[in-house]
């Protein structure tokens, strides 16, 4: 019964993905989707190869400033309505058009623009209207709140028609999407931005001035997580995820699905793709219970949800070497009953930092306890991020994961505005994302290591990572 149950989900999610293969006016389904965790292509040899380049680095791209930056918006709900609401809030933002194939999250969208005082968008809700926003004149942004595995379609389309391009995480699911990214930004000399939320947060940004100014040493080893119970929300027929796309992906893969919310701070903070870059991979799964167990207990047994096979295992957890001999832990697991954590452990040659469960940090030469609240707040304050002075207290105000959202889009916009590299560019994006598809590949292989690409083309050698820069 289990091995029917999992042939014909996947016939669905073919079904699926064909139909939104047709949309993205893609060749194929595999394009969109990857490959399946039951096929052979798996198997493959695990050494990949660097394609040529198609144009000239991004690494520190420029780009001419913006003095008001248009954007065009697409997927307006779940996540998008609520990045809507913080554009609006910042200067120099004037949002263009909006689509979405479900009427009314546009019109809620619209409703959000006219009733803070702003013009009505242009409205789309065509399952292809998205082409048509990225085609116009008038904008220079595409800002995009869709399933995964539109990320890199729209991106690189938009790019290709001369925008700037900014996605949810992660932005793409296949090596070959990573790629795509890669190549396109390189070609047209646009940005590509994922919004990786949580490189925003407080704690992070903090820690990360505190690594640039060597408080904690020579950082060797860091660790990191998206540990979230999404059990309910993933089976969640309504006001959920669109067509359950996030379901649907656990039917038919493993590894780990969503790495950048753990991986991304601590990359930035190693000096990832400038001055070190990922060597390889190693990666393994336990077994899925999670999905099953919760299906029965809601839906009862016999029910089609608990009868329903799933690939994605319970706990990921993956290991990653860097060149210069450094190592990064990453876990995935949405389907446990356990409180959120990202980790978000850094551990030098000087000290530790530590996120979950309880903000703390460690220095010599007493290293063996943490430090106590009033040297930690003192330690806080000192090297507190100019992003936090700046706008800490409005990005509360405003919210998005407790303002961490905010920070990030005031800072996307502001870089446009003034002419300046992102603090995140398609390098970073493509290296976080590689761990999807090889953390797969390594899971089915038995945890063999997989190389990672590098996807700067060497670029890294000379690049240094990003100071924590003024924005006044």
């Amino acid at each position: 019964m289990k091995n029917s149950n999992r042939n014909n989900s996947r016939r669905n999610f073919i079904k699926i993905a064909a139909a939104g293969s047709a949309a993205l006016g893609l060749s194929s389904v595999s394009n969109v989707f990857g490959s399946t965790a039951n096929d052979e292509e798996q198997k493959l040899s695990t050494k990949l190869k660097v394609p040529a380049s198609k144009g000239k680095s991004v690494m520190g791209l420029r780009c001419e400033p913006l003095k008001t930056v248009r954007i065009g918006f697409i997927g307006i709900g779940m996540r998008g309505i609520g990045s809507l609401q913080r554009l609006l809030q910042i200067e120099g933002v004037e949002i263009i058009a909006i689509a979405d194939v479900v009427p009314s999250a546009v019109k809620s969208g619209n409703k959000q623009l006219t009733d803070a005082g702003f013009k009505a968008a242009i409205e789309y809700t065509g399952e292809e209207d998205w082409k048509k926003i990225c085609e116009r004149d008038d904008i220079d942004l595409i800002y995009q709140c869709t399933p995964w595995l539109m990320h890199t379609p729209v991106s690189v389309y938009a790019m290709k028609h001369g925008k700037h391009a900014a996605c949810e995480v992660p932005s793409a699911v296949t090596l070959d999407e990573c790629w795509d990214l890669v190549n396109t930004a390189e070609e047209t000399q646009r940005h590509f931005m994922m919004l990786e939320n949580c490189c925003y947060d407080f704690f992070e940004l903090n820690t990360l001035n505190m690594a640039r100014n060597g408080v904690f040493g020579d950082i060797l080893h860091a660790e990191g997580a998206y540990l979230h119970d999404l059990r309910e929300l993933k089976f969640r027929k309504e006001n959920g995820y669109h067509n359950m796309w996030r379901l649907e992906y656990s039917k038919i893969h493993t590894g780990n699905p969503y790495p950048t919310h753990g991986l991304g701070p601590v990359a930035q903070i190693m000096g990832i793709n400038r001055g070190d870059r990922f060597d390889y991979l190693t990666s393994v799964s336990t077994k899925q219970e999670g999905l099953s167990l919760y299906a029965a207990e809601t839906f009862g047994a016999n029910s089609p949800e608990a009868l329903q096979t799933y690939a994605l295992g319970d706990m990921n957890t993956t290991l990653i070497q860097t060149v210069n001999g450094k190592t990064i832990m990453i876990q995935h697991n949405t389907t446990s009953p356990r409180p959120y954590s990202r980790i978000q452990m850094i551990s030098g040659t000087k000290g530790m930092a530590i996120k979950y469960p309880e903000e703390q940090i460690a220095l010599e030469p007493a290293a063996h306890e943490f430090l106590k609240k009033e040297d930690f707040d003192a330690l806080m304050k000192k090297y507190e991020h100019p992003l936090i002075t700046r706008i800490g207290e409005k990005a509360k105000k405003v919210g998005g994961h407790g303002g961490m959202d905010f920070m990030m889009d005031y800072r996307l916009i502001y870089c446009l505005r003034n002419g300046l590299p992102l603090d995140q560019d398609v390098y970073d994006a493509a290296a976080w994302c590689s761990v999807v598809a090889l953390s797969e590949k390594s899971v089915l292989n038995k945890g063999t290591s997989v190389e990672i690409p590098d996807f700067t083309r060497g670029a890294w050698k000379n690049a240094t990572p990003w100071p924590v820069v003024s924005i006044d």
